[in-house]
């Protein structure tokens, strides 16, 4: 499939300066494929989309899309909250060497669930790629209700949803309602504590910040949980308190961090963001040399 079981949200690589660095993404880009990733993000909330501009993302995807070759999918954020600037972005994305593309919910408009369906209709056309619908309400303050993913799971095209909720009983009732979508459609983690919860209620997989630190763990724990639930739950819980790190402060700024100190590519993160306390970036490391004194 165009979207695999374990998508990384990558960050964006940045020079001391602030400038992109593209280098360092496909030095990075690479590291993921070789360590559990099925598909890389760029252009996603973990990549810092608001603060990339003009050819800036699709610059990223091109560096990306060579670094990984046929060891991962590649998938694009072109969602906004302007219609007509996401159809545009969706359009271009398969020339621009694309697999798939994520399409968050419009932000800050607040739009009418009748105005959700019409959006991301309207960027389904826009291109034969997948997409994957994208439900963070803690970030865009509109929900998908049920219905309105319902209805947009009829849409051929559109295969799924990366579920950022946190309601895993409402993530059960997607599953339910949209068995038998002509296109199929499927249902990925957005939030790393929510993993293992998601694959218990049919998810497909997961869409992660943690994969960056802990791909082979979270690969084998999509791998195994059909035959070793036992042993799913085991990685689960061993990579649980890194989840919870990495969001003690507004992400990618603790990764970004982490991935510095561990000699990977990724800069500091871009205003209005700020860069992770001493605390934090302690309290993510620490985490990661627990699990990786594990391996």
């Amino acid at each position: 499939m165009a979207i695999g079981a374990v998508v990384t949200a990558m960050v964006t690589p940045f020079t001391d300066g602030g400038e992109l660095d593209l280098d360092g993404a496909q030095r990075l880009a690479r590291h993921l494929a070789d360590h559990g990733t099925d598909t890389v993000l760029v252009n996603g909330t973990t990549g810092e989309s608001p603060t990339l501009h003009g050819e800036a993302p699709w610059e990223l995807l091109a560096a990306v899309r060579e670094a990984v070759g046929g060891d991962a999918t590649v998938m694009i954020g072109t969602g906004s909250n302007d219609t007509a600037k996401s159809v545009a972005a969706t359009a271009r994305a398969a020339d621009a060497g694309a697999d798939a593309v994520l399409a968050v919910t419009p932000y800050y408009n607040k739009p009418q669930q009748h105005g959700l369906v019409a959006h991301f209709r309207a960027v389904a056309e826009a291109t034969e790629l997948p997409v994957l619908l994208y439900d963070v309400p803690a970030r865009t303050v509109t929900t998908l209700e049920l219905a309105t993913t319902t209805e947009l799971s009829g849409v051929e095209n559109i295969v799924g949803v990366k579920d950022a909720t946190g309601d895993l009983g409402r993530a059960a009732d997607v599953r339910l309602a949209t068995r038998g979508a002509p296109g199929g459609f499927d249902l990925w983690s957005g939030s790393d504590e929510m993993n293992l919860p998601i694959l218990a209620v049919g998810g497909r997989g997961l869409v992660s910040v943690s994969a960056h630190l802990v791909g082979p763990e979270l690969a084998e724990m999509v791998r195994v949980f059909p035959s070793d639930p036992a042993r799913a739950l085991e990685l689960h819980l061993r990579c649980l308190p890194l989840h919870r790190a990495l969001f003690t402060e507004p992400s990618p700024a603790p990764l970004k961090a982490a991935l510095n100190a561990l000699g990977l590519p990724a800069g500091p993160v871009r205003g209005p963001l700020a860069e992770a306390s001493e605390e934090t970036v302690k309290a993510v490391l620490g985490a990661h040399e627990a699990i990786e004194a594990l391996r």
